[in-house]
């Protein structure tokens, strides 16, 4: 089941960074809120970020070569801070984070014992961010490419299975289809905190068009096909994104973080 609502963010966004977030904290058992956000953001919102970063995230912000780069990092932290804050009804520069051995992150410190799992993503200036309440997520988005060499992709990376269906696509299905396979298999590696190359051709997901998104092989481990549920998430055009949750029947909740107005469900 899946219920799409749009929960915007403050009006002054630079202002609200620096106090308890206006977003909506009632996450319950069963779902899963997915934030959709665009780190294009002007300079007096990022100054606003900026105090809540870590030392560790300002030292990464300060090795970007390119200003895009950089500001779109500080704004992918500073929105992560901004709304896990807000469910745990805390300062965004008081958390603190860990992170598995594939870069998972998970809260820290005073937070540690948080229920809360999240993830996020991010693509040519679009990012998502995954929040629930004691079940594993993970999330991806890409950026819908051209010019790449598809077939030759999914035999190194995709599964014997996923390759082959790919190559049975009409031509003009086979971009969006790799994009979609991609985006499911990458999403549920990282809900499970593993590595892209540890598992990426040992399990297949469905990636036909009409097909509903499925883990529907797992070599390893024939019992996690009834463990995790996918959900494609539809961002706007030029994006391909999907959900892994672990467990089935959850409600996802779609919210979309706008600068420019209040905060309310559409």
């Amino acid at each position: 089941m899946v219920r799409t609502c749009h929960q915007n963010g403050g009006r002054n966004m630079a202002e609200n960074c620096s106090r308890r977030q206006p977003c909506d904290p009632r996450l319950k058992n069963g779902h899963v809120d997915v934030w959709c956000v665009s780190l294009d953001m002007e300079p007096s919102v990022l100054s606003g970020f900026h105090p809540m970063l870590s030392e560790d995230e300002r030292r990464k912000a300060s090795r970007f070569r390119f200003k895009n780069m950089k500001a779109r990092y500080v704004a992918a932290r500073g929105v992560l801070r901004s709304i896990i804050a807000a469910y745990l009804d805390a300062r965004p520069g008081d958390l603190a984070f860990q992170y598995g051995r594939y870069g998972k992150p998970a809260l820290a410190g005073a937070f540690s014992d948080a229920e809360i799992t999240f993830n996020m993503s991010h693509s040519h200036g679009m990012a998502l961010y995954a929040v629930s309440f004691g079940n594993a997520v993970g999330v991806d988005i890409e950026k819908i490419r051209s010019g790449m060499s598809f077939h030759r992709i999914a035999k190194r990376f995709l599964s014997p299975r996923e390759s082959e269906i790919l190559q049975r696509l009409p031509p003009d299905q086979v971009k969006n289809a790799f994009f979609t396979c991609w985006t499911r298999k990458e999403a549920y590696i990282k809900a499970r905190g593993e590595g892209l190359s540890s598992l990426l051709s040992r399990f297949s997901v469905s990636l036909a068009p009409g097909d509903p998104p499925a883990l529907i092989d797992h070599q390893p481990d024939p019992g996690e096909i009834s463990r995790w549920s996918l959900t494609d998430l539809q961002i706007g055009a030029g994006y391909a994104a999907a959900l892994a949750v672990e467990g089935h029947g959850l409600t996802v909740t779609k919210k979309k973080w706008d600068i420019a107005a209040t905060p309310r469900d559409i």
